[in-house]
């Protein structure tokens, strides 16, 4: 492993000796969903809509997870289903993992051969994951799909025999930690303290990797966005204080960070799709006592992911953006609970943060603790549904004072951007349990730090371990993504240098041996047809004989 060490203006290459070994085995999978039912689904009541906008009331049903486990299961069918475009067919499209390619590297004639990422190493498939999980809301998945109107209606028609029967466990409900608007939808919750309920939660974990007959149990939580929870010294600072606080039934102990310590203590990655600070100080100790994987915060689909690019290629080229402002209107049960103003504000830290190690890269754009003007709007509009629309304005600084704007909109069906990730962040994190590494002159094979900051592609916020920087940009998530499996591999680190198109000498090379190869393809060319006109001489001659 290859890096530079920078003092002062001394700049030092360093070279570490590392081994990299994989379990190939992946072993049988089983997902936890916490919001199994969805958090983000949307029904209206018609008749409701000539009353005043604060008296209506919404029921609030499925989408993420209904189309998590309704993707699945269509593509391991391998259903389709016809539209007025034409037939439709099951696929993985949008996900990281299951639908890109990398290069591996450059054939004789130096053109770039590519790969599926997941034909690198054994990878967990989504066809093969088992699923489960517990939601607020007891509605089965089936009628979840229909009430969420995600899926096409023959789609919808094909699954739900395969999803009327699968049911949420009850769940946790702090109310006070998510918008006072969920509690219609309510139905099928937890009882007792909150040391009795995280009981349970381990309970659930067991029972369903025993019944499954599982290796091993992934938990994510995709349900509703919370509050920021207020880290208080003797409460959640440490492992022991949140293992006691939640004994004690401290008020500040979230519905999410229980479920964390729960999934923590049975020993299963746990992954955070929400923006609020599940995994207070106390909970990331714990994790890293029990050598257990966590991951967040919040999933990266649309704007955020555009903001993460842009912006990048902005302060690259030498462009200094002063003002960025998102706007975003929605009508799925997300835009619903992010109505609430502390659970926005929530979304609002995840969102503004995605430029800042782009914007420090650069001093000589922008000074120390100078950034862009960055503003955020979410506003709940329940008529467009989960058909999201996001609008940016991007004005930067350019050559002598001018300035340049530009403007985006992206309309996109939320839950379809979505659910993919859910299904990178699974099977990224799996993968990353059976990489272990040694470094030269070291005995012991050690694994990732518990804080499992690989899977920062997928997610707003990306959660790091302590002392390590915070990387939003997306091609360098991507990058590391990449190096990291052909590390796996035995392969050096890609690069774009090509040095083998930017010489006379190396051009000529490859095309020398283009030329070669393009002889022995016509020779072999010439010995077949040669051979197919000997064998129909001999049939001719014993067909007269």
């Amino acid at each position: 492993y290859e890096t530079t060490i920078v003092e002062g203006n001394v700049v030092k290459p360093v070279e570490t000796k590392m081994q990299f070994k994989t379990e190939k085995k992946v072993g049988k999978v089983g997902v936890m969903l916490v919001g199994l039912g969805g958090n983000n689904g949307w029904y209206v009541d018609r008749t409701q809509m000539n009353k005043p906008f604060i008296q209506l009331v919404f029921l609030i049903v499925a989408t993420y997870m209904g189309t998590c486990v309704g993707g699945a299961i269509a593509n391991k069918l391998g259903l389709t289903w016809e539209t007025k475009e034409g037939t439709n067919k099951s696929n993985y499209w949008g996900s990281l993992m299951m639908a890109s390619t990398v290069k591996l590297g450059n054939d004789a004639q130096g053109n770039s051969v590519y790969t599926p990422i997941n034909n690198m190493l054994p990878m967990l498939h989504p066809n093969d994951i088992v699923w489960g999980g517990w939601d607020i809301s007891n509605m089965n998945l089936g009628d979840a799909m229909k009430r969420a109107k995600v899926f096409d209606i023959e789609l919808q028609k094909q699954l739900y025999p395969h999803m009327k029967d699968i049911t949420p466990l009850p769940s946790i409900y702090f109310p006070d930690f998510i918008a006072a608007n969920q509690e219609d939808r309510a139905n099928n919750v937890l009882t007792g303290t909150k040391q009795e309920q995280m009981e349970q939660l381990r309970k659930d974990i067991r029972d369903f990797k025993a019944n499954n007959k599982l290796d091993k149990v992934i938990l994510l939580w995709t349900a509703n966005t919370e509050r920021f929870s207020a880290v208080e010294e003797g409460i959640n600072d440490t492992a022991e204080n949140i293992l006691t606080s939640i004994r004690r039934g401290e008020e500040e102990v979230s519905a999410s960070t229980v479920f964390a310590v729960a999934s923590i203590l049975e020993g299963c990655t746990f992954i955070n799709g929400s923006p609020q600070n599940t995994f207070v100080p106390g909970v990331v100790e714990l994790a890293r006592q029990h050598k257990c994987f966590i991951a967040g915060d919040d999933f990266k689909s649309g704007q955020t992911k555009m903001k993460s690019v842009l912006v990048d290629f902005l302060v690259s080229a030498g462009i200094k953006p002063v003002s960025i402002v998102s706007y975003n209107h929605l009508g799925n049960n997300d835009g619903k609970n992010l109505s609430a103003p502390s659970q926005f504000r929530s979304k609002e830290i995840s969102k503004s943060n995605v430029v800042d190690d782009m914007v420090a890269s650069n001093k000589i754009l922008f000074e120390e603790d100078e950034h862009p003007d960055h503003c955020v709007v979410i506003k709940y509009v329940p008529y467009v549904a989960d058909s999201k629309r996001a609008m940016d304005e991007y004005t930067s600084e350019i050559f002598m004072g001018g300035k340049n704007t530009i403007v985006m909109h992206n309309t996109c069906e939320d839950s379809l951007l979505a659910t993919p990730l859910i299904y990178d962040l699974v099977i990224l994190g799996e993968l990353c349990e059976r990489i272990t590494i040694k470094k030269e002159g070291e005995e012991v094979w050690e694994g990732f730090h518990p804080v499992v900051s690989l899977l920062s592609y997928m997610l707003k916020a990306p959660l790091v371990p302590g002392g390590a920087p915070v990387v939003n940009a997306l091609f360098t998530q991507r990058c590391a993504i990449v190096n990291v499996l052909r590390a796996c591999l035995g392969l050096a680190p890609d690069n774009h240098m090509t040095l083998e198109h930017r010489f006379e000498s190396s051009l000529t090379e490859l095309k020398q041996q283009a030329d070669a190869l393009h002889k022995r393809k016509k020779m072999r060319m010439s010995c077949k047809v040669k051979h197919a006109s000997m064998v129909e001489e001999l049939y001719h001659e014993e067909k007269v004989a």
